[in-house]
């Protein structure tokens, strides 16, 4: 099994990033294969949909990474009601290929106690454009579970993340060992 983690946080000290970070920590415990890619860590070109851009190191990492994916994690601070712009930025360099019929977690972030469920409605709206499959199941993590360098603290937090990163396993066993039976009658 391959998951793809995904910090859409663009932030230094993004709670995005503490988030992730979390769950790659517990798939790294838990699956075979996991990668890691950070919006702020692998900085994209603007997407201009120009065929040089094809050639850029990080661009053909997302894309590689993405392809090799069987389920993806997903974490976005919210940014004037939707996800952050880095994180749509990096959509736009891939597609239907990448993500079709593949489970997917979101997560957001949110600051002062409030927000988040709408970066978490417009990361599923775009999401649902390229086929994926996100899975019901979704958290808003809010400032006071984080410290000033943004990593998950919060208990709760923690075992809202576990849970998360169970579901994503789980669903994404069933797909891969279904896909695989699929391939064996042909």
């Amino acid at each position: 099994m391959n998951i793809l983690v995904i910090n859409g946080g663009p932030r230094e000290n993004s709670n995005s990033r503490g988030v992730a970070k979390y769950a790659r920590e517990l798939f790294e415990n838990r699956v075979a294969n996991v990668n890691y890619f950070d919006v702020r860590n692998n900085l994209l070109p603007v997407y201009l949909g120009d065929e040089e851009q094809n050639q850029h190191q990080e661009v053909n990492k997302l894309r590689r990474y993405a392809q090799e994916a069987d389920g993806f994690f997903i974490c976005t601070p919210e940014y004037h009601n939707g996800m952050s712009g880095a994180l749509k930025n990096a959509f736009d360099f891939l597609g239907k290929t990448h993500f079709n019929g593949k489970p997917v977690v979101i997560t957001a972030t949110a600051g002062g106690g409030k927000g988040g469920i709408n970066a978490l409605n417009n990361l599923r709206l775009v999401l649902r454009g390229v086929f994926a499959i996100v899975l019901p199941q979704q958290v808003v993590f809010d400032l006071y579970m984080f410290n000033e360098e943004g990593a998950l603290l919060h208990e709760d937090g923690k075992n809202q993340v576990s849970q998360l990163v169970d579901n994503l396993i789980f669903v994404t066993n069933l797909f891969v060992s279904n896909n695989r039976k699929e391939m064996g009658k042909c």
